[in-house]
């Protein structure tokens, strides 16, 4: 598995992370975060740069992407 970022913050009430990426990444892609107590995979179905729908990203981008489970700040993401 290849690493695409670090969460950098997480909204609870809305259940979205963002997180700073490593190397690019699409909506439909697989991830996993990993650390922090978090362990679960997820498909990427919404992801916002500035408040704005996109469906990529690239490397050094800021993302906010939703979660389906609660993370904490410097959560790995993996690609698998």
């Amino acid at each position: 598995m290849k690493k695409v970022g670090k969460i950098t913050h997480y909204y609870g009430k809305i259940g979205v992370a963002t997180m700073k990426l490593a190397s690019s990444l699409k909506m439909g892609d697989r991830v996993k975060f990993e650390g922090h107590g978090a362990d679960f995979e997820q498909e990427i179905t919404s992801m916002q740069i500035q408040h704005e729908g996109v469906d990529k990203a690239k490397k050094g981008d800021e993302i906010g992407l939703k979660v389906s489970e609660a993370v904490k700040e410097g959560t790995d993401v993996l690609l698998v």
